[in-house]
């Protein structure tokens, strides 16, 4: 299965995600935007940890001057992430985005 195919199972199985095109791309929605393949291999999510995940990983997380005006979006390089460290950023963004409140 392919590292899209992960973060598709993955944002689908949560309540209230749904899926549609965001830049015509593939991108998972809660009530906001929780995940979208920014690029092939590279999945964008919200993180508050946005500027430690760089710091302490910058070949696999980082962000472009497109990302600057939004301070909780973060790229990830898929296939520089473990499935569980993976799983763990859409929850998180999940929280962020979605139906239910931060602290669930």
């Amino acid at each position: 299965m392919s590292a899209e195919a992960d973060v598709r199972s993955f944002c689908l199985g949560l309540p209230g995600v749904t899926e549609r095109l965001s830049w015509q791309q593939p991108a998972w929605f809660a009530r906001t935007l929780m995940a979208r393949i920014w690029d092939d291999g590279v999945l964008t999510v919200k993180s508050p940890e946005r500027e430690a995940l760089a710091g302490t990983n910058p070949d696999t997380f980082f962000w472009t001057p497109h990302h600057d005006r939004s301070p909780l979006l973060v790229l990830v390089r898929l296939d520089r992430v473990d499935r569980g460290e993976l799983e763990e950023l859409l929850l998180e963004s999940y929280r962020l985005a979605g139906p239910l409140p931060p602290t669930v």
